[in-house]
This record gives structure tokens, sequence and C-alpha cells, in this order.
């Protein structure tokens, strides 16, 4: 039996505290690095699935830049691409995998992760940051970061993720491609393909779209719901959860996404800006008991 399985709960939070607050304080001026670029200048991206870059054939993950009206592919490896696919589809391992269990960690702790940042490209390598609030601490934490795992860290704690112009403009340039059968997300709304027996089982009509299996923000303030079937996005179908992230993107500036679903027997239009949405944790694991 170790030492610390000794100590009582609330007195091992307080230690996990004070070593995050050490962490900055330990690390040397060689080891230390700050931001790239200054947080205002960072623009805010959703996340909205995996795809696989063209000419490396490596895993990206896929960023809704709205206003750039833009979708932004970033290197990622394989095991954190399972991770945002799992996190995007509100999905949980039976046993916590890495990213979920650091987030119940923090939550643990009542340390916050307040925002992601993916700040640098320095030889062809993605650098990233994690901001985090820790009680009796004025200022934010930011610790090293791969963007990967930042990512995917974000996307189970809840935290917002934003990136520097810079990074933005050299991700450009890389050539990716979607899939057309996972999981999607664009304005807080999360969508998946829909096959017949799936149809069938939800009692949806059989006319062309995507199933609707999650929503959040103001989706959800709107009345969307799970289970609904989403027809239009401004006036044209998304037969695929990749088309629906595309149309989205296409959306003129300045103008809000007109989508149109069958929802409870009948047809209804909803209106949403394309503004990234207030995050949200995508699953938390149970709360530590004091």
């Amino acid at each position: 039996m170790s030492v610390l399985s000794l100590l009582p709960l609330r007195h091992l939070r307080h230690l996990l505290v004070l070593v995050l607050l050490s962490l900055p304080l330990a690390l040397s001026p060689l080891e230390a690095r700050e931001l790239a670029a200054p947080p205002e200048s960072m623009v805010e991206v959703e996340v909205a699935t995996v795809g696989m870059s063209g000419v490396a054939g490596m895993p990206v993950v896929l960023l809704r830049e709205p206003g750039a009206r833009e979708v932004i592919p970033i290197y990622i490896g394989v095991t954190e691409a399972r991770a945002i696919l799992r996190a995007l589809a509100g999905e949980r391992a039976p046993r916590p995998m890495t990213h979920e269990l650091l987030g119940d960690v923090l939550g643990g702790v009542e340390v916050t992760l307040t925002r992601v940042y993916v700040d640098a490209l320095t030889e062809s390598t993605f650098l990233g940051m994690l901001e985090l609030t820790l009680p009796g601490r004025d200022a934010p934490v930011h610790i090293d970061s791969r963007p990967s795992d930042a990512i995917a860290l974000a996307l189970t704690a809840g935290a917002s993720i934003h990136v520097a112009p810079e990074v933005l403009e050299a991700a450009r340039q890389i050539e990716y491609q979607g899939f057309d059968d996972q999981v999607v997300v664009a304005l807080g709304i999360t969508v998946t393909p829909l096959d017949e027996d799936l149809r069938e089982a939800l009692g949806l009509p059989g006319r062309a779209g995507v199933l609707v299996s999650g929503v959040s923000g103001a989706a959800a303030e709107a009345g969307l719901s799970p289970g609904a079937l989403l027809l239009e996005v401004n006036g044209e179908t998304p037969e695929t959860p990749l088309r629906f992230l595309e149309l989205v993107r296409d959306t003129p500036r300045d103008a809000p996404a007109r989508l149109r679903v069958w929802q409870e027997g009948e047809d209804i239009e909803v209106e949403l800006s394309t503004e990234v949405p207030a995050p949200v944790p995508r699953r938390r694991g149970p709360e530590l008991e004091a």
C-alpha cells in the first residue's frame, strides 16, 4: 500500500493542486515555452471531425473557422484521432482512456482547463499549449502540449480552442480528405450517417438527410433534439455528415445558417449563427467525493 493511498481525498486534492502550481517554477528557462502569439490575436475554432491528409496519409483534425469560411486540417496521431472521434460522438471507453482520465483528474482537483492554443508551427511540427485556472492563483498557468493531446482534452473538459493566424495560414496548404461515414459536428449539432435499419428503428421518413445525434448551445435552445432528420442547410440537402460540414462552411459571411429538419412528425426551420458555439464537456466522469 502506498503512502498516497492513506491520505484523505481532500488532502490528496490539495497535494495535486500544489504539484500543478509548482510546474511553472520547476521548468528551467531552456524547458519553459511561452505562447508564440498573443492570445487576443488567435482565432477560435470548432472541432468538426477527423480526416486524412492527402499526401502524407496521416490523420488530421478538421477545425471549422467561421470568419474565413474554411475548414482547416492539423496533423494529429492515430490514438488522438480515435480519442477526438470518441469525444465528438459522446462516447466513453469502459475504462477511462488517457485524455478522459486527465480531464477527470483536473475536475476532481478543481482545476479548470479554460483554453487550449495551437500557437506555432516549427519545422513542420504544430505546437500547442494548455491554459489552466488553479484555485488560489490569479494568473492562468500555461503548459506546453502537443496540439492533438490538447484538442482531445479540450473536448473532454469543455475548453475553447484557439489557433494563431500564422498557423491557420500554413495549415490551409495541407490537402485532406474527409470520410462520409463518421460523426461530424458544426454549429453545436452532431450528425451521423443514416442507414435504412436506423431509419426504420427511429421511425424517420424516407427522405434524404443526416441524423441529428446530439445538440448543444443555440441549437438546443432553438428546439432541435437528437433523433431529428436534418433535411437542408441553406436550401441544399446534406446527404452525408461531411456534406453538412461543407454547407455550413459555405454559409455567406455575416448570415445565419438556415436549417430545415424533420422532427416529431413535422418539418421545422431554424436559423443559427455560424460563430463557434460555447464549448461544453463532451463527457464527464463521476465527480470525486470529498
